[in-house]
């Protein structure tokens, strides 16, 4: 993709239908590829930046003619002329600095929303990579902090080019007046970097472990939020809260750090740059006093280290901005270095024909169409394995209708093959829309599948029914509502294949036994896996699978497996056999499967 065109021709606006592809093979080279997108925007304010920085060492030049023609050589003439000079100057380089500052916001904003546009791109492509290689609070602080660096440092390609070439500039000037002000030039400002250099190391160093503590903190902190209802029902709050408060006590020092280092290297950086200058004065005022140079030229001295004050300052911001938009390019880059648990090629985009089975080697489980099969296992993450494998979230030998699973393209699989857990997010918007993510389906295929869900009583209880609004992760209901919607909502997107996982963990026994009965009714066509250890869930199962260190020990009913796997029942009512129900005459609610 090449550059766009430059925002203020209003041609075009960000954000773009295609970002580019980013070079994410160092932070350097993303930064560089920042600038590469937008480079005619870039030349342009390389261009204004540099016009603006040369056009201030005009005035001192100007000056010292003014005084040297017109004051000392009594010149009334050449007095107004130069004088007119210096204001049409002066119009002149506030006009390159609103240019410059216009151009630069464009350069920041763009370098901005490309790399959010970016890291968005390969977030929805990772899918459920993410959350298990990227915490919250990584992904919170480099939208907060990172962003913003990465877009400040690209003000290095306006102003600090402008910055370099007037500071060449003015030596040449100087060398014109006196070669060894120009020497106290050249050698001062690279001095007042090495004066300034090891104070930026050691701040970007507490920065980048402030910033991790601060990631870890914010984590935590998102997981007592989303977690708190929970908290409160087990009394755990005041745990949570207490280690909250501890590990933020213990950041408090390395923030104090921080702020102190940040302040010596503001300092400094004030200060020095007026030291100099008063070096540079000091000098030339002596060489004056002896008649080495004139008044107009110790005038002109003074007005180019003034004006050279300001690309040292960019200087000096440029070795604080550089660094820092290199460690938060480094949290880009390590983002879109990732890659999903499933790289194989994909291609396959048509479903079997007909009804097929889904198939995992690797554990031997076998999912027939037209059955609820029930997935018991002691270890969540080695069922949740299984569904990642057939779901075609990771590289498997997993087949559907004899065609490998990972041979899928991954969008067009999701339409036929879905996964609903209770991390699934939900968006807010009306209860319908929540729940017909899709649209376009009727209110009565929208109720019968709240109805097979039992969640009719949702409906009933908020104001407005269908169209009652519901918060971002339906925060204005319980969990037990939320998993029920969640729930509604993977029945009425009906695909061949549904992996439900734990889908009635937050409900009670009398809600959990209707969902039970109900999902069979509604997917009678259809290949359905519920994963779950609920004696209620597994009775209503065409068929049953209990998974032992990964792999299917054992395939039947449920109470099958009640009389012949000790191991199953012990796992089932975790050993305690007086509390056992009669699963088997357990009443129905519609005609059995």
């Amino acid at each position: 993709m090449t550059d766009g065109p430059d925002l203020p021709t209003g041609t075009r606006r960000i954000p773009y239908t295609d970002p580019g592809t980013p070079d994410h093979r160092s932070p350097l080279r993303f930064l560089w590829w920042l600038v590469k997108m937008q480079r005619n925007r870039v030349l342009l304010g390389a261009t204004w930046g540099t016009l603006w920085m040369c056009a201030l060492m005009l005035p001192p030049y100007l000056m010292s003619r003014t005084i040297d023609d017109g004051l000392r050589g009594r010149d009334t003439g050449s007095l107004v002329g130069w004088v007119a000079v210096v204001l049409a100057v002066g119009a002149v380089i506030a006009v390159l600095g609103m240019l410059r500052h216009r151009t630069m916001t464009f350069i920041r904003v763009d370098a901005a929303y490309r790399t959010v546009q970016v890291i968005t791109r390969h977030v929805n492509r990772l899918g459920t990579t993410l959350p298990r290689q990227v915490s919250a609070g990584e992904l919170t602080h480099l939208q907060a902090g990172d962003l913003g660096r990465i877009a400040q440092t690209l003000t290095i390609t306006g102003p600090g080019v402008g910055a370099t070439i007037a500071y060449l500039a003015t030596a040449v000037l100087l060398v014109r007046i006196s070669v060894l002000l120009a020497a106290v030039i050249l050698l001062g400002v690279p001095l007042l970097a090495v004066t300034v250099g090891p104070l930026l190391e050691k701040l970007h160093g507490a920065e980048g472990r402030y910033r991790e503590e601060q990631g870890a903190l914010t984590a935590l902190a998102g997981d007592m939020v989303a977690g708190l209802p929970v908290l409160n029902g087990i009394g755990g709050k005041p745990m949570f809260a207490a280690r909250y408060r501890r590990r933020s006590r213990d950041l408090v020092p390395l923030g104090y750090r921080v702020a102190s280092l940040t302040s010596w290297v503001q300092a400094l950086g004030a200060c020095l740059p007026v030291v100099f200058l008063a070096v540079v004065i000091w000098l030339s005022a002596r060489m004056a006093a002896t008649g080495d140079i004139t008044v107009g030229e110790l005038v002109a001295v003074y007005g180019y280290v003034a004006a050279l004050l300001v690309p040292v300052t960019f200087f000096i911001e440029g070795a604080d901005d550089l660094p820092r938009g290199l460690v938060s390019a480094r949290r880009v880059v390590d983002i879109l270095a990732l890659r999903p648990e499933s790289s194989r090629e994909r291609t396959r985009t048509e479903p079997p024909a007909g009804a097929a089975e889904l198939h995992d080697p690797e554990s031997g489980l076998v999912l027939r169409p037209g059955l609820v099969t029930a997935l018991v296992c002691a270890r969540p993450d080695e069922a949740r394995a299984v569904v990642d494998r057939l779901a075609g979230y990771t590289d498997s030998y997993a087949t559907w209708g004899g065609t490998g699973v990972s041979d899928w393209e991954p969008t067009a699989l999701r339409r036929h093959v879905l996964v609903s857990d209770n991390e699934s997010y939900v968006f807010g918007g009306t209860l319908a829309s929540a729940v017909d993510v899709r649209g376009g389906c009727t209110t009565a295929e929208i109720e019968r599948s709240l109805h097979a869900a039992a969640a009719e009583d949702i409906v009933d209880l908020l104001p407005g029914g269908l169209d009652a609004p519901l918060e971002d992760r339906g925060r204005n209901v319980s969990g037990g509502q939320l998993q029920r919607l969640r729930l509604a909502r993977a029945l009425l997107t009906d695909p061949e294949v549904l992996l439900l996982v734990e889908p009635t963990s937050a409900l009670d026994a009398l809600t959990e036994a209707a969902v039970a009965s109900r999902i069979g009714a509604f997917r009678a066509d259809r290949t359905t896996l519920v994963v779950s250890t609920s004696p209620l869930v597994l009775g209503r199962a065409d068929q049953v699978c209990h998974l032992v260190d990964g792999k299917v020990r054992a395939v039947g009913t449920h109470g099958e497996l009640l009389a012949a796997e000790p191991a199953y029942a012990a796992l089932v009512f975790r050993g305690d056999a007086e509390t056992r129900p009669d699963t088997t005459t357990e009443p129905q609610e519609g005609p059995a499967r």
